[in-house]
């Protein structure tokens, strides 16, 4: 019996379980149905999403309802924007409610949504993108029970969202991003408690200014919620700003076109801990163990409505008196520290909101710093009045306060500055508005990265005037570089407030200015295309610089280059580098150089004009890869050049090298007091041992003068001659950046240098018969690359070239004298025969014997011979 009814128990789970599994495949379309029902009914907008599926384990025993990547789009006037994208939600229903008809609603009793982005705009206009419910054509409404989906939520969930809100028309925009918010309460009832945690990061914007990046905010909260008034009252609950607690009492109202706001706000205790907590935990690690004195308060209100016009009327008050703290393990403490801050509005008018910091101030040893600032006007036109008083040390800092630094800073910090300005003469740069007065200066400073380059900046002093920021002195030192800046920076207060361009005017001088001490980690300075390593970046020149640079160095140090009297002019705007009349000697002689880099699209480019005066030709061709490439062989000649070079391509976006594939341009130079060192060009040696009736050697380069002209990765080398004793040859062809070449080699070669028997025959010859020799036209190809190359002639033709002039003539010999001529040529004034018959047996006897000859020397031009 126990055996049977186990028999049965096991049958009826199987057939439990393979419903569980079956279910949801039965329903799947009815589901989806339903979803795409209750969104047409309610939104005029374009709605996607790329499944929706049913799990009955997902909360046993109820059912969920899943649906993935879920996006909604706007339509006019707010066209392709997205106002929500969720990568998931899912709809918590009891199972009961599968088995209701077409035309019953499904009852939701649970939503939770991850990845989610919630995207609310206002235009210029006041429209907001959020209006996207479809408006009733018809007087007569549908009735609840008719409605495809209908809501009795008692919990919900949303996790790793973004909020975005932007207003247009007054220039806010506000973040809150890795928003975690969960809720539990009955929606049933149309009162109800509902029990809340939230986790964010939010970031506030007004008029191109940031007020909040990043705070981060947690509140636990139980919300007393009437549905029927759409009132929500604060009951137990617990806020965090960063690390800063507070507490709220009152309510808030959703009303017609209006938000009723009865709140207040406070820290629980007045313990100075709770300064500390305002700031992020990044940079003020725990506060375990961290002795404080005095008090620190937030105490503030907000009543009133908040309406298309209004805001209700708030105040904030941020306090604190003879205050002191000192963390655990560090030798200092900040003392006599005095807040007094209060952001008030009394009218309930935005524009009438005014922020007073009446008071900040601190001690460090004997080092007392003071600062005050009022704000005034500020949505309509910020009126901001500041000063800055008091001496830092800055080796104190991270003795009394736990900054994170691999090395100590170390320097002293003096202020006495004061500001009065408006936003709008700022714009306008009205500068008649702008007060500004008093210096800044930084002497002593030491700083060491975690790559440990140190930064010592022996004097560094600021003066503040109403039109502009002078930089009187700057002076410093890093690895093996020492460098000293002065000049001015305009507009600063519209670079720093309203995102204008910074613009300034500066001069530089330098003993010693080593590039590589001014490159970050992973990007070595490299001369032209050698890189070692790639930044993570692309780099940009910065699109809000207008700057101009002059700057003079007797050395600087560059990869292996070590350049001398260095100087020129920078000008850097609309994201574009010019430099201009850069000089510096190097390599024996100088060169010249302008040009320009622009990284303002996305592939950067550059255009350079460049001039060689006196180089050293072997160095610049083998110290400089672009000029290696351009003419390889360049560096086995010894001699100087003049030269000038135009070329212009695109450069790599991370490291801003040249793509040498892109690179077009041409070279013009001319050769002085040159000589070829051919046993260290493998070119030249295989080239010598074809064409051994020249010694590349004692080549005679000067004053020759050469065009090349490249592109899409190949040098083309217009046809130049170089004169070797009276041998003229002619070269020409094209090489690419790969080293790859297709040269052509013309030799005009006398006879006379075709070696010791050919200059028998031709002393045999009659002085005038030897000058009507023409010279032999011998050509070379050199094919392969640099390292391989491939040499071919055509001996063939140069050995009937020279034949044939030696028949011919001797033809009109014969022709003139007769066979005895010919015969006493040859055979030294042996006497000719009788008869016609012999005679012409003898000529064509002696015509073969001088074509072979012929042949026999021309091939010893091009062969050597063996031992």
């Amino acid at each position: 019996m126990l055996k049977k009814v186990l028999k049965i128990s096991a049958i009826v789970i199987v057939v439990l379980v393979a419903a569980l599994f079956a279910l949801p495949f039965l329903f799947k379309d009815q589901i989806k149905a339903k979803i795409v029902e209750a969104i047409n009914e309610s939104v005029d907008a374009k709605v996607s999403f790329t499944d929706a599926d049913l799990s009955l384990f997902k909360n046993f025993p109820n059912a969920t309802v899943g649906i993935e990547k879920l996006v909604i789009i706007n339509k006019a006037p707010f066209e392709g924007d997205t106002l929500v994208s969720l990568g998931e939600l899912n709809l918590k229903m009891s199972v009961k409610e599968l088995f209701k008809g077409k035309e019953e609603p499904l009852n939701i009793q649970g939503i939770s949504s991850t990845n989610g982005l919630i995207n609310i705009i206002f235009n210029k206009d006041g429209v907001g993108n959020f209006d996207i419910a479809l408006k009733d054509k018809k007087e007569d409404k549908k009735d609840e029970a008719s409605k495809p989906l209908s809501l009795k939520i008692q919990n919900y969930k949303i996790e790793n969202f973004t909020f975005r809100y932007i207003d247009q028309g007054s220039k806010i925009k506000m973040v809150i991003d890795s928003l975690n918010h969960e809720g539990t309460g009955d929606f049933t009832n149309s009162k109800l408690d509902l029990n809340t945690k939230t986790t964010a990061k939010v970031s506030l914007d007004m008029d191109k200014m940031n007020y909040m990046k990043n705070v981060k905010l947690t509140l636990d909260a139980i919300l007393g919620i009437d549905l029927d008034k759409s009132k929500y009252t604060f009951k137990e609950n617990k806020a965090l700003i960063n690390q800063l607690p507070l507490e709220f009492d009152g309510f808030i109202q959703m009303a017609e076109n209006k938000q009723i706001y009865d709140l207040k706000f406070k820290t629980p205790t007045s313990s100075f801990t709770n300064f500390l907590g305002l700031i992020p935990s990044a940079y003020a690690s725990s506060l375990d163990g961290v002795k404080t004195t005095g008090d620190f308060t937030v105490n503030g209100f907000a009543k009133g409505e908040l309406t298309e016009t209004t805001v209700p009327k708030f105040n904030v008050e941020i306090a604190s008196n003879n205050a002191s703290f000192q963390y655990p393990n560090l030798p200092k403490s900040v003392q006599n520290i005095v807040i007094d801050t209060k952001i008030i509005n009394e009218t309930g008018i935005l524009n009438d909101t005014y922020v007073n910091l009446d008071k900040l101030s601190f001690r460090i040893d004997q080092d007392v710093f003071n600062a005050k600032a009022n704000i005034k006007n500020i949505t309509v036109n910020p009126i901001i009045d500041a000063a800055l008083k008091g001496t830092i040390n800055l080796a104190n800092l991270s003795k009394a306060y736990p900054i994170k630094m691999d090395k100590p800073l170390a320097g002293i910090l003096k202020a006495d500055v004061t500001t009065n300005f408006d936003m709008a003469s700022v714009e306008k740069s009205q500068y008649q508005n702008i007060k500004n007065a008093g210096t800044m200066s930084l002497s002593g400073f030491k700083y060491t990265d975690e790559n440990n380059k140190s930064m010592n900046i022996s004097t560094a002093l600021v003066e503040f005037n109403p039109s502009r920021i002078n930089l009187k002195q700057f002076d410093a030192t890093t690895g093996k570089s020492d460098i000293s800046i002065n000049g001015v920076l305009e507009n600063f207060y519209g670079f720093m407030f309203k995102k204008q361009e910074l613009r300034g005017n500066f001069n530089m001088s330098s003993n010693q200015l080593a590039v590589d001490d001014f490159m970050t980690a992973g990007e070595p300075a490299k001369a032209e295309t050698k890189t070692a390593a790639k930044p993570a970046e692309a780099m940009k020149i910065p699109a809000f610089l207008n700057c101009t640079l002059n700057a003079k160095a007797t050395t600087v140090l560059y990869d292996n280059l070590k350049l001398k009297d260095v100087s020129g002019k920078l000008l850097i705007k609309d994201e574009k580098a010019t430099l201009e009349n850069f000089k510096t000697n190097i390599f024996g002689g100088s060169i010249g150089l302008n040009g320009a880099v622009s990284t303002k699209e996305k592939v950067p480019t550059f255009d350079m004009n460049l001039g060689f005066n006196q180089v050293d030709i072997a160095q610049t061709f083998t110290q400089l890869d672009m000029m290696k490439k351009i003419a390889p062989i360049a560096g086995i000649i010894n001699g100087k050049l003049n030269s000038t070079i135009k070329l212009n391509g695109n450069l790599d976006a991370k490291e801003l090298t040249p793509d040498l594939k892109s690179i077009s341009g041409d070279l013009i130079g001319q050769l002085l007091s040159t000589t070829v060192n051919s046993q260290n060009s493998t070119l030249l040696k295989a080239l010598s041992s074809n064409v051994k009736f020249v010694d590349l050697n004692k080549v005679n380069l000067n004053d020759i003068k050469a065009a090349l002209t490249f592109d899409n990765g190949k040098v083309n080398i217009k046809p130049f001659d170089i004169k070797y004793q009276d041998i003229k040859v002619t070269v020409g062809g094209t090489h690419g950046f790969d080293q790859t070449m297709n040269y052509n080699l013309k030799f005009d070669v006398p006879a006379k240098y075709l070696g010791t028997e050919a200059n028998n025959l031709i002393a045999k010859l009659s002085p005038a018969d030897a000058a009507k020799l023409d010279n032999i036209p011998i050509n070379a190809t050199l094919t392969g690359n640099f390292s391989n190359p491939k040499i071919s002639t055509d001996m063939k033709t140069a050995v009937n070239n020279l034949t044939t002039q030696l028949v011919n003539q001797q033809k009109e010999k014969l022709t003139q004298k007769g066979t005895s001529a010919l015969t006493d040529l040859i055979n030294k004034n042996t006497k000719a025969k009788d008869t016609t018959q012999a005679a012409k047996a003898e000529k064509e006897q002696k015509t073969q014997e001088v074509t072979k000859k012929a042949s026999d020397l021309l091939n010893g031009l091009f062969k050597k011979k063996n031992p």
